[in-house]
């Protein structure tokens, strides 16, 4: 399989390593904001950054190249996105994280919501950390973490920092140098606390879950998400 790598920052050479490692070649390494002839690849990894990402995403489906995203920071147009891709009949996957064990955290996160969301006594708070070079807050896999949470509970919405509301979900964003991501959901209540935490040790799981989500969106049509590609919930 042809890839290009849209993105050829610390992720995206983490992605090429996995990658070759797996037999496929790697024809396009682009770090920049300029369109290039994405139809040298057979499928396309972007890993830039937010002002790029639509480009990149648009660019490929434009061009009948089946596209995976993992940057954060641009869904505001995430919608567009979709009606593109469905106008053109292409083929397209965003997640905020490509962790094959961050996924299976996020259901387990919704079953957990679903269990708790009678349960008044206890309070609802979510942390993550990330490395310094992260350019969003909160990350994009908290995000998503929230989203699940309020999809199976009484929330409404999100906060960063501490909650004013009693039908939001305060999230605290913490940078550290060299971490590469740890996700923690927390309900707490005067006798007890349950919690349920994800702990990246290295980059190598979100490489790997994208190369896995692009060797699944090959030859396929349509706008799909990790649940697909790993077959849960």
């Amino acid at each position: 399989m042809k890839i290009a790598l849209l993105g050829y920052g610390r992720m995206g050479k983490e992605i090429e390593k996995v990658a070759i490692s797996r037999g496929h070649e790697i024809v396009i390494k682009k770090n920049n904001e300029e369109d290039i002839d994405v139809n040298l690849a057979d499928v396309a990894i972007d890993f830039s950054i937010p002002s790029s990402a639509f480009n990149n995403i648009s660019n490929c489906i434009n061009n009948n190249v089946p596209v995976i995203s993992g940057t954060t920071g641009w869904l505001e147009k995430y919608k567009d996105a979709i009606a593109l891709c469905k106008e053109k009949q292409g083929a397209f996957i965003y997640a905020s994280n490509f962790s094959l064990g961050v996924n299976i955290f996020f259901e387990l996160n919704r079953q957990l919501a679903k269990m708790m969301h009678t349960l008044e006594d206890y309070s609802i708070s979510m942390e993550e950390i990330h490395h310094t070079r992260k350019l969003d807050a909160p990350s994009g896999t908290a995000i998503t973490l929230a989203e699940g949470i309020i999809e199976n509970s009484s929330k409404k919405k999100w906060e960063l920092g501490k909650s004013i509301s009693e039908n939001s979900i305060p999230i605290s964003a913490k940078r550290i140098a060299d971490i590469p991501g740890t996700h923690t959901v927390l309900y707490n209540s005067e006798v007890d606390a349950i919690e349920i935490k994800h702990t990246a040790h290295n980059r190598k799981g979100f490489a790997l879950g994208a190369v896995v989500a692009a060797e699944w969106i090959v030859d396929k049509t349509g706008v799909f998400s990790m649940k697909d590609v790993l077959n849960i919930g």
